[in-house]
């Protein structure tokens, strides 16, 4: 059953002003709905001026005129001021944000200090009660981050790692689109589209050959190499196990993409890509597997290109 309370606040007149409040019988259901409007800013949990003027009842311009008469009571570790910068990184948008124009006002962020002083400000049995829901809601969420510290930690170190590795990846295709072939690099489990932009830029360098010896092989490799200009002649060394293409996928693929020739052997172990006899590559993991597992790769020095063809040719 709701019951209707009254809270008054005094404007910047001195008058008192009072509004109306709906409360619920149902404390656990306000008290989420309260921790959904708790934000992380600045390092802090904070609540936002709107979304408290909503629970109290009044309207924002009003709560705020009267936190404003009362300034010496709101420090800056109490309350703050919005930025820009702020409400972007708070995914904060508003109607005139949509609309591409200049905010005029930027709201005011509470902690919870500030939240429990309003209490001092407003003059209600609502506000007090209010008050006690929202402490409610900042106490069981310290409980639940206590609780699962370990876990926000391993996301924590998860998030750094998936950051560099990002960095990495970006460090190697601006290389790439500067015409500088990367060193070396690694990709982890889940980059899929990373491994294979990497692979499709380096088969896209060629421009008369490439030679590709991979133990396993399938029409997921033969997708990549279509990614090669057209001319170049593509020859795969693959191992009979591990021959995944039939004779009408390679018919296929020529039909389209000439030049494809496939040999088998079994004295390779390893796995690797060279470009116009000019580059030459060691690739962790089979093409048709990019993005499955974590695997390396390194450009190598162009002088064994000619041992390993010796070796394709015997």
């Amino acid at each position: 059953m709701d019951t209707k309370n009254t809270t008054m606040f005094q404007d910047n007149r001195g008058q008192t002003v009072e509004t109306g409040f709906e409360t619920q019988d149902n404390a656990s259901f306000e008290e989420r709905k309260i921790q959904g409007l708790i934000r992380s800013v600045r390092g802090l949990q904070v609540m936002l001026d709107r979304d408290l003027a909503a629970l109290y009842g009044v309207e924002t311009k009003v709560l705020n005129q009267a936190v404003r008469r009362n300034s010496a009571r709101f420090p800056e570790d109490f309350m703050f001021q919005f930025t820009k910068e702020d409400c972007l990184r708070s995914q904060i948008v508003t109607l005139n944000e949509e609309r591409g124009k200049h905010l005029k006002y930027m709201p005011l962020a509470f902690t919870e200090n500030g939240i429990a002083m309003l209490s001092s400000v407003l003059r209600s049995s609502t506000a007090i009660e209010v008050n006690i829901r929202i402490m409610r809601a900042f106490t069981s969420m310290r409980r639940f981050i206590l609780a699962n510290s370990q876990v926000f930690q391993r996301i924590d170190a998860v998030e750094k790692r998936q950051i560099m590795t990002d960095a990495k990846v970006d460090t190697i295709l601006q290389r790439l689109d500067a015409s500088e072939p990367p060193l070396q690099g690694v990709f982890y489990e889940g980059q899929l589209w990373d491994a294979c932009s990497l692979v499709e830029r380096l088969i896209g360098r060629a421009k008369s050959t490439i030679l590709l010896i991979d133990s396993w092989v399938g029409v997921g490799t033969l997708d990549l190499l279509a990614k090669k200009v057209d001319g170049v002649a593509v020859e795969i060394v693959t191992s009979p196990r591990g021959n995944k293409l039939a004779p009408s996928d390679i018919t296929k693929f020529n039909e389209q993409y000439p030049t494809l020739t496939v040999k088998t052997s079994t004295v390779f172990h390893d796995r690797f890509l060279i470009i116009d006899d000019k580059e030459l590559y060691l690739i962790g993991a089979s093409l048709k597997d990019l993005g499955r597992k974590c695997f390396g790769f390194t450009r190598m020095d162009a002088g064994e290109i000619e041992g390993l063809k010796a070796k394709v040719d015997s």
